[in-house]
């Protein structure tokens, strides 16, 4: 790998005009010639790297589809990782947390880098020679510095340019699309554009002053400036304060930068285009006629082929961006089980089948999110919820039962769900569930879900949207390491060092834990806790902290969720912030015909299609009219969010239940492309059956995950009849 930094003076947008004197009193003027520019957004260098394909590359780190499916690669100094081995490290995890990575489950036969572009395995690892540019678009503050990165396989043919999106998906860093929309566009031989989104897997650790570099280096904040991930935006003097009362807490960037960065993901996947053609005009561009050391505007939105694409936070961030694009840079969308908040949209009706239409739908995420975080620990002790074969005692120990109980029982004593007995309680919370947006088909993940996401989301987003400080413990949370007992304990430097390359940019992550400050202790006392351990002193019992719960809850309706009363005084001015930065997310749904594929799952818990991929595709029907007719929308029956959580087989019990979304995905950008370079005509809207594996020792292969059809049945389109979206069972 070869390294080398460049750094290009904005040119300005108007350029000369060159005339050419003729005969008489005419002139003939010769239009100017368009320089390649920089865009404006990007602040400071831009890097470029050369991988070989051989020794590195660009979609395996040199690893292929062999060290991509075997364990975690090592450090020489796990304390003092390299760039290099941070950046190998960073795209073995990325890759692995987005897909199921298992031999049984598809990896290396259905789908991974040594499958071409037919969906054929070959014996090839996989690696793919090329360029890699990376830059930091932000205000000039260094207080939004989000990573872009364009990768330019070496196989880009000119003569047919094309470009696709892969913004991170959750809040992960610059690689976080690395296996998803990355992994198609290098194969096609297209110019990837990447964005971490102004979230990405940014720590600041007030205690120590250690921050990250943008290639995942650890540093000081005083020495790194405008140039770290993230740095705090608090006073010195406030952190020292914040650090004397809350030792060993950790602030990160999509919560605590104070930036509301969602708000932005679509100018973020733009900018990461523009900054692809910005590369391809520096590395392929007509020179100059006026000055040979410049370059051309040859490559551009009238003449490449550009896709938006990406999954979850990703996949939203392409529709945000395709709603925004004034310029016409997006000539198409191709997405997967995308976060799309669709706002308001109470003309709307769904129904699946002939069930009664859906009761709730298009919620904003934080509202389901926090409404989630309230019922499922109890939910999940319901016998339609399957809990007796759920989440292995690996993620979910005896004590997480009992607080799961404690919860059922202090939600009763709070009037908030009906039941005398614990399954009628939880039978109760069940129903709620799915009186809120929930499907049947969602039931059994509830419990895996509460484990490993839905706190760690409430508490990110709510921080996000009301823009707050670390310093304010919103509800009494913060961020740290702790112990087996649940107690905070100092941050481990070795684990700190090599944070970029493990982390998600969500505790938990990478040593870092949700904790409940004010968990009880005594009448008079308070101690942090790990929140699934931590004790709500409305309760005195252990019920994964049912008070910070209702007080979340309370900050995104502006209600006390047990007595209906408006809030008042702190808790108010601290809703009508995260409110208003709600508001600042929701979509319009209004793509102006562009050519729209959305694939979701329909056993998809974290973003149920109720309030995402359905609702937000019921909208654009009735927002978009006649433009509408261009966006299909494809639902996959037995899959869900979490490909790589299939791979744990029988500790959480997916493999059986659930086939893989990815190769859908794949299966949608294949027909986006076909129908832009080819006029094939994209397939109706429809729901694909698939058939889970009958074991966990069957292999996964095409049968189980069929394609999106050209010619559906007639009892599979999902069609609109009125305001009404149809789905068939």
């Amino acid at each position: 790998m070869q390294q080398q930094t460049f750094r290009i003076t904005a040119v300005a947008a108007s350029v000369l005009m060159l005339a050419a004197c003729g005969g008489g009193d005419s002139a003939a003027v010769t239009p100017a010639e368009a320089i390649n520019a920089l865009p404006t957004a990007v602040r400071g260098a831009v890097t470029v790297s050369t991988y070989d394909g051989a020794t590195d590359d660009l979609l395996t780190a040199g690893l292929g589809r062999a060290g991509l499916m075997g364990g975690a690669p090592t450090y020489v100094d796990a304390a003092a990782p390299t760039a290099a081995e941070l950046r190998r490290n960073a795209i073995y995890n990325n890759y692995r947390a987005l897909v199921d990575p298992t031999a049984l489950g598809g990896m290396g036969t259905l789908y991974g880098p040594n499958v071409d572009t037919a969906g054929s395995a070959t014996n090839n690892a996989g690696l793919i020679a090329g360029r890699e540019y990376i830059a930091w678009a932000d205000d000039g503050t260094g207080r939004q510095n989000v990573t872009l990165m364009v990768q330019v396989p070496n196989h880009f043919d000119p003569a047919r340019p094309c470009i696709v999106t892969a913004t991170s998906s959750g809040s992960r860093g610059i690689y976080g699309a690395i296996g998803t929309a990355g992994e198609w566009g290098l194969k096609r031989g297209c110019a990837v554009a990447y964005t971490d989104k102004g979230t990405g897997n940014g720590l600041h650790d007030p205690t120590s002053g250690l921050v990250m570099s943008r290639n995942g280096s650890t540093t000081t904040a005083t020495v790194a400036g405008l140039e770290s991930i993230f740095s705090l935006p608090d006073s010195l003097a406030s952190l020292s304060t914040f650090v004397g009362s809350f030792a060993n807490r950790v602030g990160f960037k999509h919560a605590h930068s104070q930036q509301n960065p969602e708000k932005d993901w679509g100018r973020n996947t733009l900018d990461a285009v523009r900054l692809a053609f910005y590369v391809l005009n520096e590395r392929y561009g007509a020179v100059s006629t006026t000055d040979p050391t410049k370059r051309q505007q040859t490559f551009k939105a009238s003449n490449t082929l550009v896709i938006a694409s990406s999954v979850s936070n990703g996949g939203g961030a392409a529709l945000a961006a395709a709603e925004q694009d004034t310029e016409g840079l997006i000539d198409g969308i191709a997405v997967s089980e995308p976060n799309a908040q669709p706002g308001s949209n109470t003309t709307l009706a769904i129904q699946q089948g002939t069930a009664t239409p859906v009761a709730t739908h298009s919620k904003p995420l934080i509202d389901y999110f926090t409404y989630a975080n309230l019922y499922q620990p109890c939910a999940a002790l319901s016998t339609s919820a399957s809990s007796g074969t759920g989440v292995g005692a690996a993620f979910w120990p005896a004590a997480f039962t009992t607080s799961a109980q404690n919860r059922c029982a202090m939600l009763k004593a709070k009037g908030l769900i009906a039941g005398d007995t614990l399954a009628a309680q939880a039978d109760d919370a069940l129903a709620k569930l799915n009186q809120y947006g929930w499907q049947s088909e969602q039931n059994f993940f509830h419990q895996s879900h509460f484990r490993l996401a839905t706190n760690a989301i409430v508490v990110t987003y709510i921080n996000s949207y009301g823009r707050f400080s670390v310093t304010d413990n919103v509800c009494g949370y913060s961020m740290a390491n702790t112990d087996a007992a649940g107690d905070v304990i100092a941050q481990a430097p070795g684990t700190q060092a090599g944070l970029f390359a493990s982390g998600n940019g969500v505790p938990p992550t990478g040593g870092v834990n949700i904790v409940y400050n004010n968990s009880f202790l005594t009448s008079t006392t308070s101690v942090a806790k790990l929140d699934f351990l931590a004790v709500s002193p409305s309760t005195t019992v252990a019920d994964f902290a049912l008070d910070g719960a209702l007080c979340m809850r309370s900050l995104v309706t502006g209600l006390d969720p047990v007595n209906g009363a408006a809030l008042t005084g702190t808790l108010k001015a601290q809703s009508d912030r995260v409110i208003a930065g709600i508001n600042e997310v929701q979509l319009s749904a209004r793509l102006r015909g562009k050519p729209t594929v959305i694939v979701a799952g329909r056993t998809d818990t974290l973003l149920p299609v109720n309030h995402t991929a359905r609702a937000y595709f019921g909208k654009n029907q009735l927002v978009d009219g006649s433009a509408a007719a261009n966006v299909r929308y494809y639902e996959v029956t037995n899959a869900q969010h979490f490909d790589s959580f299939i791979g744990f087989g029988a500790l959480l019990g997916y493999d059986t239940r659930v086939v893989p979304l990815h190769p859908y995905l794949f299966n949608a950008l294949d027909l986006m492309y076909e129908h832009l370079q080819r006029g094939q005509a994209l397939p109706p809207s429809q729901v694909v059956h698939t058939t889970p594996r009958a074991s966990g020792a069957d292999a996964l292969t095409r049968t189980h995950v069929p394609a999106i059809a050209t010619s559906p049945l007639a009892a599979n389109l999902i069609t609109m009849s009125g305001s009404t979206l149809k789905v068939p069972d």
